[in-house]
């Protein structure tokens, strides 16, 4: 049976200098390294890209200093196991160095019919509703997950 939804997942990020400094020079190598991991995750569905491979020319909330991830997954558990996965664990152990100190949400997750692609402006949106109201079924976090809407009942013929 194929899934009805899909998790959307977007974080952002504030940069602490410009992504082309040194500052930020061990970052920018290991982006490839993690995008090819999230490519080939369990669950792994989409993400979001420039011709470049990545998504840090996109900008968020009219934002050069923000940098955004914007992927579509299987399920919670898939996403979870890759964001909490060693080698993505260990990569993201600098992201002091790199990235300010977060002080609202800046990662949301919501469902999404299967075969749907968000966009960052969406993204925004789910972003700005888990700021205002908390985790709700429009958007949510790892830590207070929200299931799938339900899937509408089939309608039976008769035998």
């Amino acid at each position: 049976m194929t899934a009805a939804f899909h998790l959307a997942h977007v974080n952002i990020s504030h940069l602490l200098a410009p992504i082309d400094s040194e500052l930020l020079s061990d970052f920018v190598a290991a982006l490839e390294p993690v995008n090819a991991l999230a490519d080939t995750a369990p669950g792994f569905v989409w993400r979001l890209q420039t011709e470049d491979g990545d998504a840090t020319a996109i900008r968020v909330f009219d934002d050069a200093e923000l940098i955004v991830n914007l992927t579509v997954w299987t399920d919670l558990s898939s996403l979870g196991d890759f964001v909490y996965g060693l080698d993505h664990a260990a990569i993201m152990r600098g992201r002091r160095t790199w990235f300010a100190r977060p002080t609202e949400a800046m990662v949301a997750l919501w469902w999404v019919p299967a075969g749907t692609v968000p966009t960052p402006r969406e993204a925004e949106d789910r972003l700005r509703t888990l700021r205002r109201s908390g985790p709700t079924p429009a958007a949510f976090t790892l830590r207070t997950p929200f299931p799938p809407p339900a899937q509408p009942v089939g309608i039976r013929t008769p035998v």
